[in-house]
């Protein structure tokens, strides 16, 4: 009976281990996912003035289209209005988010004076969501809070999320996007977000 007890105990703490480990990997990889984009962040910022915004757009381009779930942020950002959409329109929105969110880095990730990037912890939220506490470092300023929440796709971690300094970027576009829509209709919000492009560029 005893040998059948410890048996058992070695068995569960044998099940343990693994899904210990394998939520330390999963972390892992997510926080991977977030160490690389921010070294291309960090990469872009340090050339400066070397480069016009079309090409630190060009440049971050690939790294946001590989750690972004750009079409799953799309479709939360507009919430319920997703099923109103046509295939084209929703096609045609997914592009321009991921055209904005390209541009955004390009027009605020310009320039260095000796900022970088710190992770602070990673947790998982649950099996397919982790979040990432990180910092941007600022050598004469106070440090800017920003975290990640990633989702796993497939076999991917992706980041679907944004907090800067406990203010969530999916939320606020989700409460404007939502209210253009209802209130003017799809054709104004992509004119909108064709400006806030036009108007990072410049």
């Amino acid at each position: 009976m005893m040998s059948l007890t410890r048996m058992m105990a070695g068995f569960f703490l044998l099940l343990l281990s693994q899904f210990v480990v394998a939520e330390v990997n999963e972390t892992e990889a997510a926080s991977q996912v977030v160490q690389g984009f921010q070294a291309e962040l960090l990469s872009v910022m340090q050339q400066g003035d070397k480069l016009s915004f079309a090409q630190r757009f060009e440049q971050l381009k690939p790294a946001v289209i590989k750690t972004h779930d750009l079409a799953k942020i799309t479709r939360i950002i507009v919430s319920k209005e997703w099923q109103n959409l046509s295939t084209e329109q929703k096609q045609e929105l997914i592009q321009k988010f991921s055209t904005l969110s390209i541009a955004s880095y390009a027009h605020y990730f310009k320039s260095f004076s000796g900022e970088s990037f710190k992770i602070e912890s990673v947790k998982q939220l649950s099996p397919g969501q982790i979040y990432v506490h990180t910092f941007l470092v600022l050598p004469d300023d106070k440090d800017v809070s920003m975290d990640y929440l990633l989702k796993k796709t497939d076999d991917d971690w992706h980041i679907i999320n944004i907090i800067t300094n406990g203010v969530s970027d999916l939320a606020l576009k989700r409460s404007e996007y939502v209210a253009v829509i209802q209130k003017s209709g799809f054709d104004v919000l992509i004119s909108e977000i064709s400006a806030k492009i036009e108007a990072f560029s410049q």
